[in-house]
């Protein structure tokens, strides 16, 4: 079935083409971009530079790395978890808050939680050593087994229950202040309505970030919304039936495809070589990737060396509407170096050879270091 908006005959071509043409817009402002992509991915790695700097640098004019920490007090912008971490418009992040948390807190630890809180209420802003300091919180183990400052995760619950704000950063820290209520936090709860059509909100917001999306990615898309917005998990069975009925819809052998129903499929491909932080929108989706391009790209920073096929830091390699391969490129002293490899496991064209050198020398400009020697390998 085919909405009556798009064009007759939809191709796996045409979808793939639109995805890379309305992510991949003409580079505008920072405050624009923030507010065209809905969401930036965060991530701390450097390779050679943070993803969300790596995604804003084909978007912004004139993007350099670190930009966005610089100017982020000034943007009207938040750090605040979505369907992952990242950086979104304020108006956004209403949508989804106040938060219920799955983890429910007992009451002594509201009770820190209330004390920290007034603590930075009277100093304002607060770095996370200036409350450990003053309330000597200790250890805890954290996630993934390990152990951190337990203040440190206090604010961490604080900040994710909308009690708290990230104001700035300093040297890669949070540096937190208190939030305002919320104008939606009344005594008297949303009406069903009401938090039905927040929930729809947000369903599109994440298309629009990530479209077009295969059926199984909207669905995987609608549980991840579950971090974004606990209170409302029980909705996602009548919110993706609702999206499904208002979305464009094209079915391409055998997998069902969507996208925001007002949009027209665009075939402007991007000129020259690119690369692409494994969590640009483009790439984001694995699910989707595969059917695109016809191999299995896989983040490996977290596998262990052995076993990677990729690298540690793979950046797939963006060249016109293809990712034919990836790039695993490093920054020391003033050698910018990249190990570059295609799927199919052939050599590089002349062209393709020239577009990631031509890349490698826009990337150098972008970390702040226009005159670094460039050396590029093929594996």
């Amino acid at each position: 079935m085919h909405h009556p908006r798009m064009p007759a005959t939809v191709t796996l071509a045409s979808l793939r083409a639109h995805a890379i043409a309305r992510s991949l817009f003409t580079p505008t402002t920072l405050p624009k971009a923030i507010v065209r992509l809905g969401f930036v991915q965060a991530d701390p790695i450097r390779a050679p530079a943070r993803a969300q700097d790596l995604t804003l640098r084909h978007r912004v004019k004139g993007y350099r790395a670190g930009d966005l920490e610089r100017r982020y007090a000034k943007l009207g912008i938040e750090e605040d978890f979505f369907i992952n971490y990242g950086f979104l418009p304020q108006d956004q992040l209403a949508l989804m808050h106040p938060r219920t948390p799955r983890t429910v807190w007992p009451k002594t630890r509201w009770a820190q939680a209330n004390e920290v809180l007034a603590f930075i209420r009277e100093r304002g802003v607060v770095h996370p050593r200036e409350v450990e300091a003053q309330f000597q919180h200790g250890k805890a183990r954290n996630w993934f087994g390990g152990s951190s400052n337990a203040s440190t995760q206090l604010l961490d619950g604080m900040h994710y229950r909308g009690l708290l704000r990230v104001a700035r950063r300093e040297g890669g820290t949070r540096v937190y202040a208190a939030r305002e209520a919320w104008l939606n936090d009344a005594d008297t709860p949303a009406s069903t309505q009401e938090c039905q059509a927040r929930m729809d909100a947000l369903v599109d917001k994440v298309v629009a970030k990530y479209a077009p999306v295969p059926l199984a990615t909207l669905g995987k898309l609608l549980s991840h919304l579950g971090g974004a917005a606990p209170q409302w998990r029980a909705d996602r069975a009548r919110a993706l039936a609702a999206s499904k009925k208002r979305l464009a819809h094209a079915r391409i052998d055998g997998v069902d495809w969507y996208w925001p129903a007002s949009e027209r499929l665009r075939r402007t491909a991007p000129e020259g070589v690119r690369l692409l932080t494994p969590f640009d929108p483009i790439v984001w989706d694995r699910v989707r990737f595969e059917h695109f391009w016809g191999w299995a790209y896989r983040f490996e920073a977290y596998t262990p060396p052995a076993k990677r096929k990729l690298g540690y830091y793979a950046l797939p390699l963006l060249w016109g509407h293809t990712v034919p391969g990836w790039a695993n490129v490093a920054l020391q002293s003033d050698v910018l170096s990249a190990s570059a490899g295609l799927a199919s496991g052939k050599r590089p064209v002349a062209a393709l050879q020239r577009g990631l050198e031509e890349e490698l020398l826009r990337m150098a400009t972008f970390l702040r270091l226009p005159g670094a020697r460039i050396e590029l390998r093929w594996v």
